[in-house]
């Protein structure tokens, strides 16, 4: 079969198991295993698929059609202009946390030590490092395997000498003090889990999802316990749920945080609460 008929096939494939960019998972599955890019489909449709390819895009076709996310498939995520690895063992960096990096960044200098608490993939505390000079890092958070690809993952980005990881319930194995605590925790009530899509339901690790009856879980354990692990004029950055943040904002004013603050994603939703620690 042709480059374009297989990618035909596949988008049929995705189309009756109702995943929702049939048409790009599709081609992104073709363009990982023939190594090719988006050109090729447009200029080259007449190539040959081999028979190995094949098969490999077929069986990767039907797992995306069991709706396995495309990034626990291909391995790989964009965040932040990097790849990082991702698997089932840590949440697929999203494009609105981004937002929650980009926010910290303005406040980074050279030299701060930073605390990512559940950092999952280590995608934001990477990123962090690898946009600011002379800083360094911890990642903590409760899954070893989730550690394990973050270990991998600053391989990957070129910064393992600036950071380390510690598997910790939240701070119990956290030491020292640090300039800046950002987080991205589990922040989705409970009973909202079941009415995910079923990509996430399903298939991303259910420890970063879920924050408990409320979604504040993870929010109140922090801030009650950041200030003993900041500096002074330390900052504490959160993302949140598009209607968390009056309630982190109180958190955060009840515990003694001073200049919080509020900014919104691309599409105007609340994203990233901070405060500061004097």
């Amino acid at each position: 079969m042709t480059y374009a008929e297989v990618y035909e096939s596949g988008v049929k494939e995705l189309e009756r198991a109702e995943i929702e960019e049939a048409r790009l998972d599709a081609r992104l599955l073709l363009e990982y295993v023939c190594h090719t890019t988006r050109q090729d489909l447009l200029a080259h449709g007449e190539r040959v698929v081999t028979e190995e390819e094949g098969r490999q895009y077929d069986g990767l076709i039907v797992k995306r059609a069991l709706h396995i996310p495309l990034q626990y498939l291909t391995g790989v995520q964009e965040f932040m202009g990097l790849e990082f690895q991702v698997n089932e063992n840590v949440l697929v960096p999203r494009q609105d946390t981004e937002v929650l990096v980009e926010e910290a960044v303005r406040f980074l200098h050279d030299g701060m030590r930073i605390l990512d608490m559940c950092t999952g993939s280590g995608c934001i505390l990477l990123s962090l490092l690898h946009y600011s000079n002379d800083c360094e890092g911890v990642g903590a958070d409760i899954s070893e395997s989730a550690l394990a690809v973050a270990k991998q993952n600053a391989e990957r980005i070129g910064v393992s000498e600036a950071v380390r990881f510690v598997r910790s319930d939240l701070f119990s194995d956290v030491e020292g003090k640090f300039d800046m605590i950002i987080s991205n925790p589990p922040y989705i009530r409970t009973d909202v889990i079941p009415t995910l899509m079923e990509e996430v339901r399903e298939h991303e690790p259910m420890e970063a999802l879920d924050g408990g009856d409320d979604g504040l879980f993870f929010y109140r354990r922090i801030i009650e316990e950041a200030p003993a692990y900041l500096n002074g004029g330390g900052q504490l950055f959160f993302e949140i749920g598009y209607d968390q943040a009056d309630a982190v904002m109180i958190l955060l004013a009840s515990a003694g945080f001073k200049d919080i603050a509020l900014v919104q994603d691309f599409a105007g939703n609340d994203r990233v609460v901070s405060g500061t620690w004097y």
